[in-house]
């Protein structure tokens, strides 16, 4: 049940909820609140609650109901997309290797080339780390693909495979 929930987290996640709006804004919410400091206090608890995962400066995801204790898993792929707002980036490294099935090895990050942020962070047990690169690359080197209906920005299969090559040599070492 929702025990702890003030009547406004309630509204604003029932809200949400029964729109099926996992990843939003603050605008999506602002109606249910009188003025801007109830609206960030409310999402500064339902942070601290484990109901919401901020994923930029106005972007959150919304744990579903549905999870078991706060405990929810969404697509590296989806959440990195949200991140970046779906523009300027592309997936790199060994995330991209395994999408396009050059490995086995399951990744324990995923590489975000982009060209606004840079450093790392972690949201929901796995590791984004942000590398600096330029818009002419993002253009030259990544397509784009489909995953659960959601579009996202990846290294070619042709530019993953050149990635791979010095790496495989090591790992055969």
């Amino acid at each position: 049940m929702m025990k702890g929930l003030s009547k406004n987290e309630i509204k604003a996640v029932a809200d949400l909820e029964f729109g099926k709006k996992y990843f939003f804004r603050k605008a999506d919410i602002s109606q249910h609140f009188k003025d801007r400091k109830q609206m960030s206090n409310t999402l500064f608890t339902l942070k601290k609650k484990g109901r919401i995962l901020k994923l930029g400066r106005d972007k959150y995801y919304l744990v579903p109901i549905k999870a078991r204790k706060g405990r929810w898993f969404e697509s590296p792929i989806i959440i990195a997309d949200e991140m970046m707002d779906g523009k300027d980036y592309f997936i790199g490294g060994w995330y991209a290797a395994k999408y396009w099935r050059l490995t086995d090895q399951v990744p324990m990050q995923v590489d975000i080339f982009t060209t606004r942020r840079q450093g790392k962070t972690k949201m929901m047990n796995m590791r984004f780390v942000f590398h600096r690169t330029t818009k002419k690359r993002i253009e030259r080197e990544s397509v784009k693909q489909t995953a659960e209906g959601h579009g996202f920005r990846i290294i070619s299969k042709e530019e993953s495979r050149r990635w791979m090559r010095p790496r495989r040599s090591v790992l055969r070492s």
